[in-house]
């Protein structure tokens, strides 16, 4: 059976607030461990006001140490914004608190706007040519050396290496992946244009390293899933909110359904929306099943990453509850199971 696993943004929602956000991510880390759910990720985005997840190490490590047996790690750490040694400092130390749960995604673009990048830099170089370099590098700290020493720049963390990624929405990154000998996760819940050319160019470029023998392979994707097909394209007016937002430059918190159900969308916002939404798994468990699997077997994906953005926590649980029962997982803990809370919806 295909891995499932999660995308977590803390996403700030119209009357909330980024501790909240982030408190409803370390309660879903819960959740989904005990649904049987493979990983959580974080993502580096900032200048977001609906995004708390801007300080990936510093989040993971909490996450971390609020479960016991999911693995916790960035997707991803934007790599251009930050010294190789630093992130490898970061990683590195996280791994060896909590060995074998660790994952380092990198990703080449800012996760920002062009200002707020050059505020994080500092210097005004923006780096991103740089990224197949910086990522040799940074993996260079954390390899342990043949004859046992590490790296001459030392660290608490060095020598502990965490499952390394490379994520990309493009064939740069997926060649470069492929190059490298790393897995390959693509973004297909925002860019899904380029998917199968980006993963058959993965594949095709693979070369076995000492990270990886065979091509390793995660698809990202949006799902939203509700007992009925129409709650659930009902709950996915949030998301048409947010997209709008994002074509017009002005992202706010996330809105509600009921903000949604009230906004005067134009016919040519609706076709906007719609032509996004297109590529979003949406539905009733049985639709989205059906649409995880089409997916699965399109791809031959090893994973499938889920990132699910709803206004209300407790939709969300729901709906990654709906998910790992209709895909078959095992949850941690039968007893403990948070599938009990959807029948209080």
């Amino acid at each position: 059976m295909t891995a499932l696993s999660v995308l977590d943004l803390a996403t700030v929602v119209t009357g909330s607030t980024p501790a909240r956000a982030l408190q409803e991510t370390t309660d879903m880390a819960r959740v989904v461990e005990q649904l049987g759910y493979h990983r959580l990720w974080v993502a580096e985005h900032h200048a977001m006001a609906a995004i708390a997840s801007s300080a990936p190490a510093v989040l993971i490590a909490h996450l971390a140490n609020a479960t016991s047996t999911l693995r916790i790690g960035s997707g991803g750490v934007m790599l251009p914004n930050h010294s190789p040694l630093v992130i490898a400092e970061q990683f590195g130390t996280l791994e060896a608190l909590h060995p074998g749960r660790i994952d380092l995604g990198l990703g080449r673009a800012p996760g920002t706007d062009p200002r707020t990048a050059r505020a994080l830099r500092r210097s005004g170089d923006l780096r991103a040519e740089t990224f197949p370099d910086d990522v040799v590098e940074l993996i260079s700290y954390l390899l342990p050396r043949e004859d046992g020493q590490t790296h001459p720049f030392s660290t608490p963390g060095s020598g502990y290496l965490p499952e390394v990624w490379l994520l990309g929405s493009s064939t740069f990154s997926a060649q470069l992946a492929g190059m490298l000998g790393l897995p390959f996760s693509f973004a297909y819940h925002f860019a899904p244009n380029l998917l199968d050319e980006a993963l058959a160019l993965y594949r095709s470029s693979f070369t076995p390293s000492v990270l990886l023998e065979n091509p390793k392979v995660m698809v990202a994707v949006s799902v939203i899933c509700a007992p009925s097909d129409d709650e659930a394209k009902w709950l996915s007016g949030s998301t048409a909110i947010s997209i709008l937002q994002r074509r017009s430059g002005h992202v706010g918190l996330l809105a509600s359904p009921e903000e949604a159900e009230r906004y005067p969308f134009t016919p040519a916002e609706r076709q906007i929306v719609e032509e996004a939404l297109a590529s979003h798994v949406i539905g009733g468990p049985a639709a989205v099943h059906e649409g995880l699997t089409k997916l699965q077997v399109r791809t031959a994906a090893d994973e499938l990453m889920i990132s699910t953005r709803l206004h209300s926590y407790q939709a969300r649980v729901r709906s990654f509850t709906l998910v790992a029962q209709s895909w078959g997982l095992t949850p941690l803990n039968q007893v403990n199971s948070p599938v009990a809370q959807v029948d209080a919806f």
